[in-house]
């Protein structure tokens, strides 16, 4: 596999430099998943502009962490893990969902485990779901417009969980204390 690099703002690619900066700005610093998504400044930018609209949902801060650590876990993306875990528990998701999530069990609360169920049926069905599983997501509380929101969640997914195993990123420092692997995932 290519070696791919660890941009810093200076290093990147010129279109990818004014997006490392916000990011830095925000963040405090690059996470190293966006710093070699910079080689691509389309990429860079397609990530984080996926991110903004999926905050936007009507899904709450836990739910979108259901959304994005379902489909982490099921890709198998150790880095995405430990980030959504880290963001996760910096936005106060309770611990014994984000245990669930990293474990591949289910979630107490039906109405959540309901949306974990769906995350599930999207990405192995690849958004194909029965109208008997729409209709069981619909019962458990959510909405038409939550269906597709789910698989904008999934899609944002896509570009990281598909990219990670191509750039190598390494596991940022704020991240190793939450670092995952498929070992953790009883549902394996």
């Amino acid at each position: 596999m290519q070696d791919y690099v660890t941009h810093t703002i200076d290093s990147a690619p010129p279109a990818s430099k004014p997006i490392l900066t916000a990011v830095k700005q925000k963040m405090g610093f690059i996470p190293n998943l966006m710093a070699t998504m910079a080689e691509s400044p389309v990429m860079v930018e397609s990530y984080l502009t996926l991110m903004g609209l999926f905050d936007k949902t009507e899904l709450s801060e836990t739910e979108r962490q259901i959304v994005l650590m379902t489909n982490n876990r099921l890709n198998g993306c150790t880095y995405c893990m430990a980030a959504h875990t880290a963001v996760s528990k910096m936005s106060g998701v309770d611990e014994r969902v984000i245990e669930a999530l990293r474990s591949g069990s289910p979630i107490d609360d039906p109405k959540l485990e309901a949306l974990r169920e769906f995350a599930i049926i999207i990405h192995q069905t690849h958004g194909r779901p029965s109208e008997t599983q729409v209709d069981a997501f619909l019962d458990a509380g959510y909405t038409k417009q939550t269906v597709l929101e789910v698989v904008v969640g999934t899609s944002l997914k896509v570009l990281s969980n598909y990219t990670t195993p191509i750039t190598e990123p390494p596991l940022d420092q704020a991240f190793t204390a939450v670092a995952w692997s498929r070992e953790m995932d009883s549902a394996a």
